[in-house]
Order: structure tokens, then C-alpha cells, then sequence
């Protein structure tokens, strides 16, 4: 159970008594209480031997009382997940291996792209690859496209592994809270093209990556998770692009894996990782 709420006395003792109802028996609790936004925000692990329907009807006469924002998730239920990328597969190929190899909780029906670049990879791991190509004359029929191929595959979460294109702001309305984006930099930073090359000719002694929700705001959604690496000046503009490449991957599965295990929750333009 994840919740979210204004913040005022009582609020776990409330929960705790209505998952004790249910004959629950919580495994793992973590809250915070923002002194920024007055929001409270709780994640619960918990087993019970009553239905989800019955826990759910159990809790919903607290979440009024108290005004929340709550979802109750099954544990063990991968969330379905949408992958796009363009050329670069490193990001991608993190994904698709870590999530057969167990470590994501997520189950990746479709891989979309505006390129044909990727498709081995696809085929490599028996996903299937959807090619919708995207121009300046075709941006809107392409979205809709992909919104087709959402609601057919009934897609709950959409990751950005290096898709380089930008989505529409309505796109971007419907898919918020569910949609991942990896960027090539350290928030904020160095932005545009080439990051790598910019940050070599400052000579820079951090790179990173930044996890991020898509927003209509560009690269400015709530961020989920940050990784930095040193550098030095003998690091060529390829060497860092390269170690980049591995940062960025790390970074974007870790984002993946918290959104998919419901440790994540919006605060604003922040966000509250219960990790």
C-alpha cells in the first residue's frame, strides 16, 4: 500500500489498525512527512489472509477520514512496461537483461522504435519490435500509433531507454507518473547535443545520469534517481561517453525497478523514494 495525504497526527495508528482488521501483518513500513509541501507520505508491505477486494474495502473508510491518495498492488505482479529507444542499445540491453535475470519486477510486452537499428536486439531477447518511424510531418499520427499499441498491450509504465525524440505535451499529460526518461547528464547540467563533448572542453571531474518522469517540461520532471562517476583530465570526450553509457544504465534500471516495486511517490515536482 503506498499513500499520500496532509500531513496531521494519527495517520499510522489509522493504517495500522485497518491492515490489523484485516488480519494483516506488515513487513515492512517506511513514512515521511514533507515540511516542504505539509504532505505525509507511506508505503507498507503487509500479507493478509482476507482478499484484495475485502483489504481494500477495509482501508478505504481511512483513506476518506484522512483525505489520501492511495493504491493497494499485489505483490509479486510484474507491471507491464513499454520500452523505447532510437539507436543506442546500451540502455535498453541493461533493461531486457536484468529483467530476465529476475532483478525487475516488470514484464516487457513490446519494444518501439522510430528506427530499425534495434530490432536484433529485440529478437535477441523474444520481445517484439514495433517500428513507428517519426518526422516532423508524421510526430502526430506516430503518437497515436503508439497510443493504439498501449491500449491493446494495456501498457502501465513507458521507459524512454535513449529515445530521442521529444513527446507531446498532451502525450506527456497522459502518460505523467508513468512515464521514465534517462538523461545523458547530471541534472541540471550540460543539456542539448553532445553532453559528453561539452563536459570534456570544461573539463568537468564528475559525469553522471539522471532518472527522470517525463514532463511537458523538458528534462525538468521529478527526478527518481542520480549516479555520478570521477573523472580526470586524461579521459578522452569517447572514453566518457563511454563510461556514460554505463552509468546511464544503472541508473535507469534502478528508476525502473523502484517505480515497479511502488517506492516512488510524487511530491510536487519532487519526488519521495522509499529505497
Amino acid at each position: 500500500m503506498t499513500l499520500s495525504c496532509a500531513d496531521r497526527p494519527g495517520i499510522v495508528h489509522a493504517v495500522s489498525g485497518a491492515l490489523a482488521a484485516a488480519q494483516g501483518n506488515i513487513t515492512e513500513s517506511q513514512q515521511y512527512g514533507s515540511p516542504d509541501s505539509g504532505s505525509f507520505f507511506m508505503r507498507v508491505d503487509f500479507t493478509a489472509p482476507q482478499t484484495y477486494e475485502s483489504v481494500r474495502a477495509g482501508i478505504e473508510p481511512v483513506a476518506d477520514a484522512f483525505g489520501m491518495d492511495f493504491e493497494l498492488h499485489q505483490a509479486g505482479v510484474p507491471v507491464r512496461t513499454l520500452i523505447m529507444a532510437s539507436k543506442d542499445g546500451h540502455c535498453l540491453n541493461d533493461l531486457l537483461f536484468q529483467q530476465r535475470a529476475g532483478n525487475l519486477p516488470i514484464e516487457i510486452p513490446a519494444i518501439v522504435s522510430n528506427h530499425t537499428d534495434l530490432a536484433g536486439l529485440a529478437e535477441f531477447y523474444g520481445v517484439p519490435f514495433h517500428h513507428i518511424p517519426v518526422t516532423a510531418d508524421t510526430k502526430q499520427d506516430a503518437e497515436e500509433a503508439l497510443r493504439a499499441l498501449m491500449s491493446e498491450l494495456d501498457i502501465e509504465l513507458v521507459v524512454l531507454a535513449r529515445y530521442m525524440q521529444i513527446l507531446s505535451d498532451g502525450l506527456c499529460r497522459e502518460l505523467s507518473g508513468r512515464a521514465i526518461n534517462i538523461h545523458h547528464s547530471f541534472l541540471p547540467s550540460f543539456k542539448g547535443a553532445r553532453p559528453y563533448h561539452q563536459a570534456h572542453a570544461r573539463g568537468v571531474k564528475l559525469i553522471g545520469a539522471t532518472a527522470h518522469y517525463v514532463t511537458s517540461d523538458l528534462d525538468e520532471g521529478p527526478i527518481i534517481e542520480q549516479e555520478v562517476i570521477r573523472v580526470d583530465h586524461s579521459r578522452t570526450a569517447a572514453r566518457l561517453a563511454a563510461l556514460g553509457a554505463g552509468v546511464e544504465g544503472r541508473t535507469l534500471s534502478k528508476a525502473v525497478q523502484w517505480h515497479a516495486e511502488h517506492r516512488v511517490l510524487l511530491d510536487g515536482r519532487r519526488t519521495i523514494v522509499f529505497n
